[in-house]
């Protein structure tokens, strides 16, 4: 089966470039619950159009509807799901577990995808997906391939995963960073980013041990030269990153997977269009690794040097006078480029509007050439210039997406015999539609010729078809008028229109939801997280650990192996493969619960008891414990973490394989971050404590179990 081509499309512009590009599909949100917010996106409006638009093409759409939903947003929520299933899109991607079991229950016939920010990493949490009704699952980005074919080849799910663009350093969904620091958090669709800032990374003796200052932050996926064993491990769906990006960036990477794809599926070779690199490394990169996926070394995944698009080095200031520079060139340049100078703590960038060659204004300028232009600043001699854009190549790729070559091949054959209606068919090669017109009057001047109505067949401009076949059969000295022929070509190309949408559309249905929960008592116990007996106070009626036995084992957030545990034991379990492999379990905050349908979807799957998000209020929590009760008519078993040093993020980027003994990051606000290191991973601690209300007020509320944590 030939993978899916899946393109980013973050509005109408990209969506147009995906198109003409060959995408097989396309993912991209509303204005609504999608998690890249400050995307264009679009409206309601816009949403029927593209999907539409898209089905006429063959090409499906995929909206992503994957943040957490809080209790008073349901409502809102589920009626925006409904107009997306009545509109035909081919599936939802979800993050939030309560809301996947709302839709799947009330909308059957809706197809859900398993976001990334699920968290999916392992055979055991893609077979706890399907169990929850999901039909595909866009894996973690940093999940190895062998485990990737194990997962396509054991669960029975369409398995999408991440070929190209932008990487988070942290595993997705498990990243706190962003909302720990402010209001913008990663898991409602705001990340502000955090991995792209400056950090000093320091060790015990408060030394720094890096030379450049962004050590979080990633290069950009590439998964191109090794395409041919990605498509070997069976994967369904190879997605691109990139709604924050524009067309012309769309465009390049779709129709370099597209085509490179489609020559080694035909040749059994890779082959790879050279030109497409050369483009891409002038409309966005942070330098490439071909990422965890294959299986990248440590050192290589990370761009420590810069966070930015790092273009393609043009030339070297060798004059500074007057608020001018002399440049000599390394490459041809041309007029609207896109420029930024950089040397060793100095970065400045322009769009060159105007340059001189000896004095001569020029539109463009050759490698070897020394160009004048002005600048608002001081520049050092020999800093280095970079080309972040070319006008020519994105005039280039925008002729390209306009001239919306894109067309689908179908054929007409036209039949005319006295004294039968004339009949026009129109087949696409997959649907075939047939019209029948007037009956032909014998010609009483001129009768019409073939060539007559194979040039009115022919014009079909402004359609997304191309002809490859006309046939023409009719008997002599007919006249048939002209208007009936092109009458009979717009009625066949709008019922084909209307086939090939239909074709693509699922039924819409409403059930109604329900789920049958446990009963359980508001306990009031403390309970604390901790690797150091001596911090247990008489208080802990439970007690977590990491390593310490005779108490309930914490299991780490990524697991590649249950098979080590006893599934009847009690664990605090972190990932989504816990709830399907252990009967005895107690979820974590990972598991992202802010509304009372997770707790009642936990509770039905087994889970004792519910651990709830660090991104709730104290509002939130009351309203989602209320909503419980009077919606099950039970109460739920929840435990809250009221004081701990935050985990921020979690990494399969391992900092002590790159620095020597690091204890710490430092932001530029001189915040001090704890690294942790655990079965090659490294975890982040947030600089402050977090510390809630009053146990008693927890207590009041309904939940059962106040946690500490902390961490040696």
């Amino acid at each position: 089966m030939k993978p899916e081509i899946l393109a980013p499309v973050g509005g109408m512009e990209s969506f147009y470039a995906a198109i003409e590009a060959g995408c097989d599909a396309v993912y991209l949100g509303g204005k609504m619950f999608g998690a890249r917010s400050f995307a264009t996106n679009f409206s309601n409006e816009e949403l029927i159009d593209v999907i539409n638009t898209a089905h006429l093409y063959g090409v499906k759409v995929y909206v992503t509807c994957n943040i957490l939903i809080y209790e008073r947003e349901v409502e809102k929520f589920l009626n925006y799901i409904e107009f997306l299933h009545q509109n035909h899109v081919d599936a939802v991607i979800m993050q939030d577990l309560g809301m996947i079991d709302l839709v799947h229950q009330t909308f059957p016939n809706l197809e859900i995808h398993a976001s990334t920010q699920m968290h999916i990493h392992n055979l055991e949490g893609a077979l706890m997906a399907k169990k929850l009704g999901i039909k595909r699952i866009v894996l973690a980005r940093e999940t190895p391939i062998e485990v990737i074919k194990e997962i396509k080849e054991k669960s029975g799910l369409e398995v999408e995963v991440f070929v190209h663009g932008a990487l988070c350093v942290s595993y997705s969904g498990m990243c706190l960073f962003s909302s720990s620091i402010g209001p913008r958090s990663g898991n409602r669709g705001t990340c502000s980013g955090c991995c792209r800032l400056t950090y000093d990374v320091l060790n015990q003796q408060n030394e720094v041990l890096n030379d450049f200052k962004y050590p979080l932050s990633m290069k950009d996926l590439m998964t191109i030269a090794e395409l041919d064993k990605l498509i070997e491990a069976g994967i369904d769906s190879f997605k691109i990153e990139g709604r924050m990006k524009g067309a012309s960036y769309v465009y390049t990477v779709v129709k370099m997977y597209k085509e490179t794809l489609l020559n080694y599926l035909n040749t059994k070779k890779l082959e790879i269009n050279k030109e497409y690199l050369s483009d891409l490394q002038n409309i966005f990169s942070r330098g490439h690794t071909k990422g965890f996926v294959l299986n990248e070394e440590n050192h290589l995944v990370i761009n420590s040097k810069s966070p930015n698009h790092q273009g393609v080095e043009v030339g070297k200031v060798i004059k500074y006078q007057n608020n001018y520079i002399s440049i000599l060139l390394l490459s041809d340049i041309s007029i609207h480029d896109g420029l930024r100078i950089i040397d060793d703590d100095f970065e400045y960038g322009l769009i060159l509007n105007e340059f001189y060659i000896n004095k001569n204004k020029v539109y463009e300028a050759k490698k070897g050439d020394i160009i004048t232009l002005k600048v608002s600043k001081d520049i050092p001699i020999n800093s280095k210039v970079l080309r972040t854009s070319s006008y020519k190549i994105n005039q280039k790729i925008n002729n390209l997406i306009e001239s919306k070559l894109r067309k689908i091949n179908i054929s007409f054959k036209f039949e005319a015999k006295l004294n039968q209606p004339i009949s026009l068919t129109i087949s696409d090669y997959k649907n075939e539609i047939n019209i029948l017109g007037k009956i032909p009057d014998l010609a009483k001047n001129k009768p019409t010729g073939k060539e007559d109505i194979q040039e009115k067949l022919s014009k079909i401009q402004n359609t997304v078809y191309k002809i490859k076949d006309i046939r023409v059969n009719i008997d002599d000295n007919l006249f048939i008028p002209l208007s009936e022929i092109n009458h009979l070509k717009q009625d066949c190309l709008d019922k084909l229109n209307e086939k090939r949408i239909n074709s693509m559309k699922k039924e819409f249905k409403r059930n109604s939801y329900t789920r049958d929960v446990p009963s359980f008592q508001v306990t009031c116990k403390h309970s604390i997280l901790t690797n150091n007996p001596d911090q247990v106070r008489d208080k802990h009626s439970i007690i977590y650990s990491e390593n310490l036995e005779y108490y309930i084992p914490k299991l780490p957030k990524v697991i590649s192996n249950y098979d080590i545990y006893d599934e009847n034991n009690l664990y605090l379990i972190g990932e989504l493969g816990g709830l399907y492999k252990l009967k005895n379990v107690i979820t974590d905050y990972s598991f992202n619960v802010v509304n009372s349908y997770t707790v009642a979807l936990l509770h039905s799957l087994g889970a004792y008891r519910v651990t709830l998000s660090h991104e709730l209020t104290d509002t939130q929590i009351e309203n989602l414990i209320l909503s419980y009760q009077k919606r099950y008519q039970k109460s739920p078993n929840l435990e809250l973490i009221t004081s701990t040093n935050l985990e921020v993020m979690v990494l399969k980027y391992n900092f002590s394989n790159s620095y020597l003994n690091p204890t710490h990051l430092v932001d530029r606000f001189k915040n001090r971050y704890r690294l942790l290191f655990k079965n090659n991973l490294t975890y982040i601690y947030d600089y402050k404590r977090l510390e809630r209300s009053s146990a008693k007020t927890y207590f009041d509320m309904g939940i059962s179990v106040v946690r500490e944590e902390y961490y040696e």
